[in-house]
């Protein structure tokens, strides 16, 4: 199969709560002031619209650490388009100090024509009033492994992660509460559920490392269809930043339907059902499902040294549509190919930036730091001082090229599973040659966003390289710089690419010019 019928996304998120309400009292002497004031008020806040706003704010959810969460067990099939692709369990019981939950989903899915199996578990730890404390997550996949393991302290979630023999350390800023989306539904089911009702929520996702932002909103009863039986519950609508999930829940707090992105659903059955082993029929491509066909093909894609596109949806202002090559202006974004020509012959790495430096450091799952990254950095380099740094980029992703096979990988994707593995798809090519980069004295940061392909924009990661400048490189595509298809959506870490979920699914595109 050729590297044109290789690209990929990951989509992983979950939910949480806080809330307050502030009071006031003045004295008698300055009470007709004060009236007077509050009347002026009222009428500049009516004549500007400005109560409607505060009023459909969203407010803060806390649980209720004096309520009585029963012990749970629950079972969910997960479909896509209506066809069974796995399962998900749920379980809660008292704990030592709050409640611990235990959730294990394993999902069979046909990513870029590949059908892989994936098995995530995670363990939380909860207070009374089900906010997380501590956590652990594995996820598995084919060869792949990834786990992580976490401990709330001091406003800080404090992860030690492990993939391929190396360690890392991840602080995450968490001083509200927050909460898994397994949770959730139980801290719900005990607030004021009025339609109408929107709650602002913080939620970790131990699948990305991630703490999201979500809002929630209460749209109203309504009767489902559970083990032949009608039953009442309240459907709400969780918004991931502009990624909208619909689940349902009952008065007890048991969450009996979920609905997300591309056709997948989540509805409570039995132990059974949700064991019973999956069908044989073809699984639809997710890949495909999210794609975005264009109003007409691009003539060129490889040779086009400028692409102008007018983008129909919700694009969020997360998005990093403007800089670099890119400019985004009145909803058309135009591309330009960068020039190598006037790249210098040599950086000092003393004349660097702090912007730069930053990207030159290991993290957690970009290890090039680690010596097995360093060894394959000599053997691609050789001992040759003097070499440009663009030199040392051909090389490195002509060493990719020669060593890394292109497959789909389900996975959370590291620099260093992937040398282990020597396989992967875009996200593992993309994390390996930024690690590889980082060892040469290269500074180079991950991008996100789609890629033409076959008359059609998949999701898709790529590098940016600073080689005297910033320069987009694709190991994957074995593109440097990569071409003007390349629609950068998000920069940065894993965290950051949640930003895509607000546009998957809903976003058009308008071939303005391609040149």
């Amino acid at each position: 199969m050729s590297t044109e019928n290789w690209a990929a996304f990951s989509v992983w998120a979950e939910t949480v709560v806080k809330w307050g309400m502030a009071s006031s009292s003045v004295s008698r002497f300055r009470a007709a002031g004060l009236l007077a004031g509050a009347a002026f008020a009222v009428l500049l806040g009516i004549r500007l619209d400005l109560w409607e706003a505060v009023a459909s704010r969203p407010r803060g959810l806390r649980g209720d650490a004096a309520a009585v969460y029963p012990a749970r067990e629950s079972w969910m099939s997960i479909f896509q388009n209506n066809r069974k692709v796995g399962f998900a369990h749920r379980r809660l019981q008292p704990g030592d100090a709050g409640y611990d939950l235990d959730e294990t989903v394993v999902m069979r899915i046909n990513t870029m024509g590949m059908v892989q199996e994936l098995r995530l578990k995670s363990r939380f730890g909860l207070d009374r009033s089900l906010a997380l404390q501590h956590f652990e997550f594995d996820i598995q996949s084919g060869r792949f492994r990834f786990s992580a393991r976490g401990r709330l302290a001091g406003g800080t979630l404090s992860v030690d992660t492990q993939s391929a023999g190396s360690q890392g350390r991840i602080d995450i800023p968490a001083a509200k509460e927050i909460r898994p989306v397994a949770a959730l539904a139980e801290v719900l089911a005990r607030a004021d559920l009025t339609p109408g009702k929107r709650y602002e929520l913080d939620a970790f996702d131990p699948a990305s490392l991630a703490r999201v932002p979500v809002q929630v909103e209460v749209i109203g009863p309504e009767d489902l269809q559970v083990f032949a039986e009608t039953v009442s519950a309240t459907r709400v609508t969780l918004n991931f930043r502009g990624m909208v999930q619909t689940a349902w829940i009952d008065a007890s707090g048991d969450l009996l339907r979920e609905r997300g992105l591309l056709g997948m659903r989540l509805e409570k059955t039995t132990r059974a059902q949700a064991l019973a082993p999956l069908g044989l029929e073809e699984l639809p491509d997710l890949t495909e499902a999210a794609a975005v066909t264009p109003d007409r093909p691009i003539a060129d894609p490889q040779g086009a040294t400028l692409l102008r596109l007018r983008l129909q949806g919700p694009v969020a202002e997360t998005l990093r549509l403007q800089g670099g090559r890119q400019r985004y202006v009145d909803g058309v974004l135009t591309i330009r190919l960068e020039s190598l020509e006037e790249l210098p012959a040599s950086i000092d790495p003393r004349q660097l930036g702090a912007f730069e430096r930053v990207f030159l450091r290991a993290e957690p799952l970009i290890q090039s730091d680690h010596e097995k990254i360093r060894a394959v950095v000599r053997a691609a380099l050789g001992e040759n001082p003097e070499l440009a740094p663009l030199e040392k980029a051909r090389r490195l992703m002509g060493w990719m090229q020669l060593h890394i096979e292109k497959r789909p990988v389900l996975s959370m994707p590291d620099a260093l599973s992937t040398l282990e593995n020597r396989m992967g798809d875009c996200n593992e090519h993309a994390m390996l040659f930024a690690a590889l980069a980082r060892a040469a004295g290269i500074p180079a940061r991950v991008e996100a966003g789609l890629v033409y392909m076959r008359g059609r924009f998949y999701y898709h990661a790529w590098n940016l390289l600073f080689l005297g400048e910033w320069v987009t490189a694709d190991p994957l595509f074995n593109q440097l710089p990569a071409d003007v298809t390349h629609i950068r959506l998000v920069t940065g870490s894993m965290q950051q690419q949640f930003d895509l979920l607000g546009v998957m699914g809903q976003l058009q595109i308008e071939v303005v010019e391609d040149d």
